[in-house]
């Protein structure tokens, strides 16, 4: 599988792609019509129409793993994925076992605010990513994101709840988004430059403050051009 799964090429390249029969379709393109299809003239969705899809719950944790190993996370640098929302949770599974079939082992967990918390193996002294189905400006209209993206409250209150079980947070990543930060970066010393989202995290109770890459598989930009 490769590791670009970017939209490419013009607008009517796209169409002609989504009008191809699926057995067609290379992996990055068949995930992307599925999303898209999903997405369009959306504002927000969780996404479960691809995420519990046959094809598409394979194709995004190959997709979720290779955008991470993009961007510089490959499987042995984290031990875990934690689904931040119940839209996370298959997409969460799906990384697990996109891992099994690399001959990798990766834990899964759920953020729990009922008794904040973790559900699922113990993250003591393990990395790990966040991960959810659609982070963006869009997303916090529908669901408690509100809060996570105008004050940072509920992605800190997950930062506070991953230190406080021993854990250390590396990335956030997603399969739709488009926040966070822009920094720029020189590419590997030359006078090019590249872009990074980075999302910045307060634990509410130490004050300890992380800044954290934002990994999307798609941009909800992109998708909806």
């Amino acid at each position: 599988m490769t590791q670009e799964f970017k939209a490419t090429g013009s607008a009517d390249l796209r169409e002609q792609i989504a009008a191809l029969p699926e057995d067609m379709l290379e992996p990055q393109q068949r995930l992307e019509k599925l999303v898209r299809a999903e997405v369009h003239d959306k504002q927000f969705s969780e996404l479960t129409s691809v995420t519990y899809h046959h094809d598409g719950a394979t194709l995004a944790g190959h997709a979720l793993l290779d955008v991470l190993e993009t961007a510089g996370f490959g499987i042995d640098d984290f031990d875990a994925v934690g689904a931040m929302t119940t839209a996370g949770i298959p997409l969460v599974s799906a990384m697990i076992h996109a891992a099994a079939s690399r001959g990798q082992n990766l834990d899964g967990f759920l953020m729990d605010f009922v008794f904040p918390g973790v559900k699922g193996p113990s993250i003591a002294g393990k990395r790990v990513i966040l991960v959810d189905a659609w982070l963006s400006e869009k997303s916090f209209v529908q669901t408690s994101s509100v809060v996570t993206l105008t004050h940072g409250n509920e992605l800190n209150l997950d930062f506070a709840v991953l230190e406080n079980e021993g854990a250390n947070i590396l990335a956030i990543a997603s399969l739709v988004g488009s926040t966070g930060t822009v920094e720029h970066y020189a590419d590997k010393g030359d006078a090019d430059t590249g872009q990074l989202l980075t999302i910045r995290l307060i634990n509410p109770i130490t004050e300890h403050e992380v800044t954290v890459p934002f990994i999307p598989v798609f941009s909800d930009k992109e998708l909806q051009a």
